[in-house]
């Protein structure tokens, strides 16, 4: 399909220009082969509008800087093909639920970090050995294979946007919480009980607010597990109440 006008439809707001209102501004571009909507969004920028806001690093699928709303669905730019639409229109808009830097472009690290330190995203190792000197404990291949599963997390903020719990209820710790949490769950090295876990996700915030969408799973750029491990993690939390 090289060669179509493509109909770009792009938000736009800088929350830091006073007196700028959001709107919708239309931008065409000739389509390449093989073109994807960052492609698209780099040329607009260096072709017809230089303040043009958005996200990249690695234009790979692996940092999750690029995701936006595409034509109403929460995705990444860079693995998003312009070919994808016949009619040759694109509409995007910034990732909902999340603090708006400007235009498509929002801060997903503040939330990421946030969450990081109200879950305590990391690795307590048991007896409370902090030594950094000692070496690792050894794990099985089985064992590794499963937290590697779980580590394929780019915190794009994907799954946070396909959320319908998450857009209604802000204190909802989303699909990407549980994900890491669950990570920490599996690890033997980590000190923490099922007790510990429920007392940090076992509420309406954590695993018993999931209304069970399927948002997070059917959105993912990386096609985690996501409604598997929510599962695995509501059977622990209820266990510890029996």
């Amino acid at each position: 399909m090289s060669g179509r006008i493509l109909t770009f439809n792009i938000f736009r707001y800088d929350p830091q220009e006073p007196g700028d209102k959001p709107k919708m501004v239309q931008y065409q571009l000739a389509e390449t082969s093989g073109m994807t909507v960052f492609i698209a969004l780099n040329r607009l920028r260096q072709e017809q509008d230089p303040s043009l806001q958005f996200d990249f690093v690695c234009r790979a699928g692996i940092c999750g800087s690029c995701a936006m709303v595409i034509n109403g669905f929460p995705t990444l730019a860079c693995r998003t093909l312009t070919a994808k639409y016949p009619k040759g229109e694109i509409t995007l808009m910034p990732l909902p639920g999340f603090e708006l830097i400007g235009d498509l472009s929002v801060n997903t690290g503040k939330f990421m970090r946030e969450l990081a330190e109200r879950l305590q995203l990391w690795l307590h190792p048991k007896g409370g050995d902090m030594d950094i000197h000692r070496l690792e404990d050894p794990m099985a291949p089985e064992e590794a294979a499963k937290l590697y599963e779980l580590e394929r997390c780019v915190e794009c903020g994907v799954c946070v946007s396909a959320c319908a719990t998450k857009q209604m209820r802000d204190t909802f710790v989303g699909a990407v919480g549980m994900m890491k949490i669950a990570r920490f769950e599996l690890d033997s090295r980590d000190g923490r009980s099922a007790d510990d876990f429920y007392h940090v996700i076992g509420n309406q915030d954590g695993v018993f607010g999931c209304m069970t969408l399927l948002g997070c799973q059917d959105n993912c750029p990386k096609d985690l597990p996501h409604m598997q491990q929510i599962a695995y993690l509501r059977r622990k939390m209820a266990s510890t109440l029996l």
